[in-house]
């Protein structure tokens, strides 16, 4: 039996078209498509980076004029998410290789291994592993 918990389940990130946003997540990023289903005026998309993954993102179209000023800005030009991965290196090469922009060179810090990235909007994130999570190296 499951163990009931409160997680964030989906965080929505204002796009400005549906089949362009699935493209780039699932083909840059590696995301599966969870959802796509049709609703009055938009859809409801979802995309996870992990199917066994709590955390979703819904992908919103923009209906608006304010709505359309916050897409690539949602954090104000801070880092906005954070991917976590237990393969820092696979991922990130693999992510470059497809076209992702990096913002910097990877680094080391005290709590693992992490690159910026933006995603085809400007939206800053965190591609990282953490050092509890990195394999261990015998040097």
């Amino acid at each position: 039996m499951r163990t009931q918990k409160k997680c964030l389940g989906y965080v929505a990130i204002v796009v400005d078209d549906y089949d362009r946003a699935i493209a780039y997540y699932t083909q840059k990023l590696g995301f599966t498509l969870l959802e796509d289903t049709p609703q009055p005026g938009k859809r409801w998309v979802v995309v996870t980076p992990a199917i066994d993954s709590d955390c979703r993102l819904l992908l919103a179209r923009a209906s608006n004029e304010r709505q359309s000023g916050c897409i690539g800005n949602q954090a104000g030009g801070r880092v906005f998410l954070f991917l976590q991965t237990d393969d820092f290196w696979r991922d990130y090469q693999t992510m470059k290789a497809k076209g992702v922009t990096f913002c910097e060179e990877p680094r080391e810090e005290e709590y693992g291994t992490v690159v910026v990235f933006e995603d085809l909007y400007g939206n800053r994130w965190d591609l990282y592993q953490s050092a509890e999570s990195a394999p261990f190296s015998a040097g």
